[in-house]
């Protein structure tokens, strides 16, 4: 019988925690939250072992988690840091087998070669990578490995048996490997999705399981239902086309950074970094979002389209716009984001013609001015550094909004590094 095992994930433990205690030896071996800002108002965007065992999460208040677990180190993210080693993971991996993909900072999947299938061989290389990783990275560093017969049933392995885990499930184990699991234990099933589950009468693993076609098209409102009852049953599904739709930043402001005025410059900082990205990808956007939350709790959300542009400064003059309009001028922010959507291809892209958009019209002279003060900006922040030059907009806030790693998405430390 042909071996069952097509692929192989690796997922660091307690990732962002773990770097934090190779970093600094007196951490190790004690409970550390790791915070986006320093501030009892934020949550913990990472969580060591030892602070897991007190109950604390991601997504744990500062606040709760000292209540939770008396003694918690709280440390500032450093998150240039965990892309270096992220980096430096990717490479003693790839020491030992070919890296297809890495799906986050702390994930990555590998294919089996036809010769590499029998659990053995398994077994044998996940012993090799865990070395590696210590050998070439740092012993405070765990993985945990899961093998299975596709990448969604490898992923979710290598959530089973952390940390510092391995678990295979081969093609005869399925789909009982899965029943001691929750739903929210799969990958893509969250709250708002088990509760559609629930709606369909399924309850547990073993009920998804054995779920008809049809029934889990139905919870999931179309084909990606189809896809995960093919996935269930250990086949491999090409993956979707995907392209990429939005670019968004945001971040929590720490106490000092409340006031508009700061919160300001942090967003134009923002918007920056968003537009250099999108420069970067060769892309244009139609719309601008512009997000606040209010220290009262409050939210305010709003969204202008604009004629299809790379212009930072075109979207800084928006930006300005939709900022003075906003509610409550003068009271304190907690958060400010942007995002830019409707992005389209600029190689793609056929201008619309004049008057149509309603925005003021733009003479060609004048955008191709903004397109080479963008380039040359772009050229020498990406030579010199972020620092050596900027808008004015910006001037105040320059050490603010430090780079910050999505779950999606891994910084490119040339493009998103302060």
């Amino acid at each position: 019988m042909e071996p069952s095992l097509t692929a192989l994930f690796v997922d660091c433990d307690s990732y962002f925690a773990s770097v934090e205690q190779h970093l600094d030896p007196s951490l190790r071996g004690r409970p550390v939250a790791v915070a986006p800002v320093m501030a009892e108002s934020t949550s913990c965007i990472a969580a060591s072992y030892e602070a897991k065992a007190f109950g604390v999460k991601t997504g744990t208040p500062i606040h709760e988690a000292r209540k939770l677990c008396p003694g918690i180190v709280v440390v500032k993210g450093n998150h240039a840091e965990y892309v270096n080693f992220h980096h430096q993971v990717k490479a003693a991996v790839e020491s030992c087998i070919h890296v297809e993909a890495a799906l986050s900072i702390d994930e990555m999947w590998c294919w089996l070669p036809y010769n590499w299938r029998e659990r053995k061989t398994v077994e044998e290389l996940a012993v090799k990578i865990k070395a590696a990783v210590a050998r070439d990275v740092s012993p405070v560093i765990k993985v945990s490995i899961g093998a299975g017969p596709n990448k969604w049933i490898a992923k979710v392995a290598s959530k089973m048996r952390k940390p510092d885990g391995l678990f295979i499930i081969e093609s005869h184990e399925m789909p009982h490997a899965l029943y001691p699991l929750e739903l929210q234990d799969l990958y893509g099933i969250g709250r708002s999705m088990e509760l559609r589950l629930h709606a369909s009468g399924i309850h547990s693993v073993e009920e998804l399981c054995a779920a008809p076609k049809n029934v889990l098209h139905s919870a999931w409102g179309g084909i990606a239902g189809n896809r995960l009852w093919y996935t269930l049953r250990g086949m491999e599904i090409p993956s979707e086309l995907t392209t990429r739709r939005s670019i968004s930043h945001s971040h929590i402001l720490p106490p000092e950074s409340r006031s508009p005025v700061k919160a300001w410059g942090i967003l134009c900082k923002l918007l920056h970094k968003a537009s250099g990205r999108m420069r970067a990808y060769g892309l244009l956007t139609g719309s601008l979002i512009l997000q606040l939350r209010f220290i009262n709790g409050e939210t305010w959300v709003v969204e202008a389209p604009i004629p299809e542009t790379d212009s930072t400064l075109r979207l800084i003059n928006l930006l300005g716009r939709l900022w003075r309009d906003r509610p409550e001028p003068e009271a304190p922010l907690l958060k400010v984001g942007m995002v830019l959507q409707k992005l389209c291809e600029k190689n793609n892209f056929t201008p619309q013609l004049p008057g149509i958009s309603g925005e003021p019209e733009q003479d060609l002279a004048d955008i191709e001015k903004q397109q080479r003060l963008d380039q040359t900006l772009d050229q020498l922040r990406n030579r010199f550094g972020k620092q050596v030059i900027f808008l004015g907009s910006v001037q105040q806030s320059r050490e603010a909004a430090p780079m910050r790693i999505a779950f999606d998405y891994i910084p490119d430390l040339k493009l998103d590094m302060d």
